[in-house]
Order: structure tokens, then sequence, then C-alpha cells
């Protein structure tokens, strides 16, 4: 098993000016250093005007920005948002093959459509369709990093014409696929289509029994890829923060876990919030539950490696630690993260690379018989041209001035272009 860090960005208030530089500042320094320490993944959301829980509205910049001062560590999006009106899927495309080739092919692809009306709304996506939206994009995004050129597109919810679109990715035909599941419905769908899970349901070893048996259960029998390759695997969030005594484990950590879940209810499922106004924090502080026992990744290092060795036993592949939440401290963080590379993660190491020898023989002929089903990639042949705008004036007799080329562009030039 593997594990990796994970980023929102939470910045409770009151912040003051600093606060988010300082933010962003840290972050880059716990990812080198986990990069360091031989922590296998950092993943970093996309979200956009969730205030206080997630200041993380250009992923690409921050994981860019880790690329250049880390050197193993794979950067996942935890998500790319796909729906269109957040981003088109030929910027998509470039940002992640842009990434992949600064990193040097350490990008995960994750992607998802968000639940939050702040967000769907702030972009004037319809709640109801969004599923389609991200299943249409990412698609289409993916064809766009493997063709030269992409044949273009008519679809319901985005359409452009042939491009060849560059840069192309290192990794071949594109980063690993993830898509972000919150129940067993959308894991049972990433499985369906041959893309990894990020499973943001906290569950506990017990219950990720039957949501790892089912994920692989539905790969092998019902696997049709979405993406022109598959990425069969199934991560989990946790809590975490490591101490030698566990109670301050518990007080380092334990609140910040739940205030990461409380806001992000507040967004999701119980809140009504003022943009600018509304206090998460302090509305956490006086409802929020109280601190409890240790839990997932929070405890000592024996009580941590314990846990982790559950989820291990019952067929996770990927463990990844929420420590930057909430009121978490900086340095708390570094301690806890030196704590666990040095008790706890070596253990899991020693066992890694068999475990996964054992899984791809595994797998082999379910991963062969779904690309087998992967639909054919569309032909275009011949590749129309595409002139220039004074080409196709001339093409229709027009006189290349300034005054003509104002009046044929925004009239009868536009609409021979569509």
């Amino acid at each position: 098993m593997q594990f990796g860090v994970f980023y929102e960005h939470q910045i409770p208030r009151p912040w003051h000016r600093g606060g988010e530089h300082r933010l962003f500042k840290e972050a880059l320094e716990q990812v080198e250093l986990a990069d360091r320490l031989g922590i296998e993944y950092a993943w970093e959301v996309e979200h956009h005007f969730l205030e206080e829980y997630s200041h993380s509205s250009a992923p690409e910049v921050f994981l860019a920005a880790c690329s250049q001062r880390t050197k193993k560590i794979r950067l996942g999006h935890g998500i790319v948002q796909m729906p269109p009106h957040f981003n088109h899927p030929a910027r998509v495309a470039e940002r992640i093959a842009t990434l992949d080739l600064v990193s040097d092919g350490r990008v995960e692809w994750g992607t998802g459509e968000s639940s939050a009306r702040q967000e769907l709304e702030g972009f004037r996506i319809n709640y109801m369709e969004k599923r389609d939206m991200w299943m249409e994009a990412t698609r289409e995004t993916a064809k766009m990093m493997c063709m030269e050129p992409y044949p273009g597109y008519q679809g319901k919810y985005f359409s452009m014409p042939h491009r060849n679109v560059v840069p192309k990715p290192l990794q071949t035909p594109h980063p690993p696929l993830w898509v972000a599941c919150s129940n067993r419905d959308t894991i049972r769908l990433a499985a369906r289509l041959g893309i990894g899970a990020l499973t943001f349901a906290f569950v506990d070893p017990s219950e990720a029994k039957y949501w790892v048996d089912e994920y692989y259960t539905t790969f092998k029998n019902e696997c049709e890829p979405l993406g022109r390759a598959v990425n069969p695997n199934v991560a989990m969030v946790t809590g975490f923060m490591c101490h030698e005594d566990s109670q301050v484990a518990v007080e380092r950590g334990l609140e910040g876990f739940h205030f990461f879940g409380y806001a992000l209810a507040h967004y999701y499922i119980t809140g009504t919030h003022v943009p600018g106004r509304f206090d998460i924090w302090d509305d956490f502080k006086k409802k929020g539950p109280s601190i409890g026992g240790p839990t997932g990744g929070i405890g000592n290092p024996d009580e941590v490696r314990a846990n982790l060795e559950k989820f291990e036993a019952m067929g996770v592949d990927q463990v990844i630690f929420i420590q930057q939440a909430g009121n978490n401290r900086h340095e708390h963080i570094c301690e806890s993260l030196e704590l666990f590379a040095e008790h706890v993660l070596p253990n899991f190491k020693a066992r890694h690379a068999a475990r996964q020898q054992r899984k791809a023989e595994e797998l082999a002929p379910y991963i062969d018989a779904a690309m087998q089903r992967m639909p054919a990639l569309p032909q275009l042949d011949p590749v129309p041209p595409v002139d220039a705008y004074p080409v196709v004036m001339q093409k229709m007799g027009a006189t290349i001035t300034d005054e003509t080329v104002g009046q044929k562009l925004a009239g009868s030039v536009a609409g021979a272009l569509t």
C-alpha cells in the first residue's frame, strides 16, 4: 500500500493579510518534505468560492510549483473539475500535458464534477446535468491527449473543430485517470469505466472491504474504458497526525479533521452560506464535535500502523492523509510526517513491490479484455486545412483593408468559419 498527502488549502476565519501566502508556502514545504521522506503522492483539489474550506482554485499552479521542488512524488489533481463551464476540455488537456512535461511524467489525472451549489451555480452549471458533462468532457479530453489531430466534436455540452492539441503528455496515452467517489454507486461507476477511485467518504477499514471488493469485481466483469487506458486502483482519504504520545496527536489533529468534515457538510449538505460574511470556523466551534480518541491516521506510531494495516488487508491501494485541515500547525504536520516516515512507512514499502506484482498478474487478463472493449478512435482523413482570416477573405473576394477585415470578421467570415 502507498500513501499520499492531501491539500484543500484550508484557512479558517479570521485570516489576515499574508495568511493565504503563508498557507501556500507552508504547503509547498510540506510536499517537499513528503518527497524527501518517500511518501508517494501529493494530491491537490480544485474548488471555487468555498471560503475557509478550500482556497485551492488553481491546483495546476500549485502542482507546477511542487514539481520543481520535488523529484519522485507523484502529483495528483484530486481533482480537476471537468464540466466544460469550469474548464474547457482542450484547456484541461493542455494543462495536464504541460504539468506532465515539467514534472518528468509524474502527473495523476483526477477528475470530478462537484456537488456544491456555491461552485456549480457560480459557473452556471445545471446540477442535474453535471454527471453527463463530466463523462463527455473526460472522454474527449483523453482523446485530445493522444490524437494528432483531434478530429473535433459536436456534443451536448461542448463543441470544437478539429485541432491538434499541444503539447502532448510525457506519459502515454495520458496520465493515470481517477474520479472522485463519495459513495458506492460512484465507486462502481469508476470500476465500470476503468478509472481509479478517489474515495472521500472516510470509511473505516471494515467497511472498506466491501467497497474494494465491489470495485474490483465490477472492474473484472464490466469494464468499458472511458479513457484510453485503465487505472484499477482504490485510494481512500483519512485524517492524519502522528505523535509518540497518542493524546498529543489527538489534540493536534482531530479538531482539524472534524472541521474538514464540518465545512464540507456546510457547503454540500447542511449549510446556508453568506459569501464573504459567514464564519464557518465560529459556527463549528459553537456546534462542532468534541475531541474524542484516535481515528484514521491520528495517534501514536503503533496505533497508526495498526489502523493502516487494516486498510492494507482489505485491499486498499493507497491511503491519502488529510493533515492540512482546520488550524493544524505547520510544524506539527512536518513533525508528524517525519515520525510516520521513520516508524510506519518502511513496513509498508517493504511489502509493496510483491503485492503490486501479485495484483498485476491477477488483473492482466481482465485488463486485456477491457482494452479490447475500448471504442476505436475516430479517424479524420484527409485532415481539412484551416485558413488564416485574410486567406478566407481573399477566397471570398474581399479586399483586405482594415475596414473590410473588421466587417468580414464581424459578419460573413464568422459565419463561413462555423
